[in-house]
């Protein structure tokens, strides 16, 4: 997949703005930065789009870019000229599309029907818009339309919410969402600009549904044995054994061998590549190791620190 598609993918949410003056554009970029979601998706619904995206690929350039509400090829090219690296359009226009992909612009067209969709299948592209997605029928419809039609992947925009956001991110087609609750006009015009960037970091944190998983305690294999064995005769929880561990309950896994391993925290979250990549973004490395589970999907992976002796590791829910 291209590059830029794969890093919309990671990021899971595209703010989509309506910016009414370009001198905005930078504060606005440096409110999504320091919520955690460098892009923004600048629709070309205003006079002042095209110098803002030209603005904030200059000044901001950490910040993907990307143009919306793309209607013709004459806004194609100027969004391109300024610098954005994708485009995107509330429907199937066919000039519009076959420009972009005869000149090897990422675009995501609209669609919300089988028609649609299948004029987007014939061209070869992976991913596209769906709108207006609530409005459309949401979720249940986006399911139903998408069944027969394999690997594509959408990315649900209009009446997309804090609310409604994990609900469209769980289906296995979702490769993003797209929304402007966080980057109202009235609060880019207002110049709230603190208040975006609690709004954004926001909506990360939701996407990614951080809490806290169990505990792995390290011991040797006879004491983990006989912890295991204690704690569950005190509280009456159930054991389980695996070649590696005894589980507790819901909440402590005692660790056997202790030499070749380490105690850790461990932490559910929603979509684990998309953690891993908001970890990399606030320079908390990854390590290498990854566990996966059958089928190649990731399982879980480790931070490389430790908090009072313990490692971190972070799971799949």
């Amino acid at each position: 997949m291209n590059a830029v598609l794969e890093k919309i993918g990671e990021l899971g949410i595209v703010p989509v703005v309506r910016i009414e003056n370009a001198a905005d554009a930078v504060p606005l970029g440096k409110a999504l930065l320091a919520g955690d979601l460098p892009i923004a998706e600048i629709t070309f619904r205003t006079a002042a789009a095209e110098q803002a995206i030209r603005t904030l690929v200059k000044d901001l350039p950490e910040i993907m870019v990307g143009a919306g509400t793309v209607l013709t090829v004459d806004q194609v090219k100027k969004a391109v000229d300024a610098g954005a690296q994708f485009i995107v359009s509330p429907g199937f226009n066919p000039k519009v599309v076959d420009y972009c992909l005869e000149n090897k612009i990422v675009v995501t067209p609209g669609i919300n029907n089988p028609t649609g969709l299948e004029a987007a299948l014939e061209r070869g592209l992976e991913v596209v818009k769906f709108f207006p997605a609530e409005a459309s029928g949401g979720v249940r419809f986006l399911k139903d339309m998408a069944a027969p039609y394999g690997k594509v992947k959408f990315i649900p925009t209009g009446g997309i919410n804090i609310g409604n956001m994990n609900t469209y991110l769980s289906e296995p087609g979702v490769f993003a969402c797209a929304g402007s609750w966080m980057v109202s006009p009235q609060l880019i015009a207002e110049k709230k600009f603190a208040e975006i960037t609690r709004l954004t970091r926001e909506a990360v944190l939701t996407m990614l549904g951080f809490e806290f998983s169990h505990v792995g305690i390290a011991l040797e294999a006879s004491e983990a044995k006989t912890s295991a064995e204690r704690l569950a005769s005190i509280f009456a929880f159930p054991i389980k054994e695996s070649g590696q561990a005894f589980l507790i309950g819901k909440g402590v896994e005692l660790l056997k061998e202790a030499p070749e391993q380490q105690s850790y925290i461990a932490v559910a979250t929603n979509h684990i590549a998309r953690a891993a990549a908001y970890f990399n973004r606030k320079n908390i490395p990854v390590a290498a190791e990854t566990r996966y589970e059958e089928g190649g999907k990731v399982k879980s992976v480790s931070l490389k620190m430790e908090i009072s002796g313990f490692g971190i590791k972070v799971v799949q829910k």
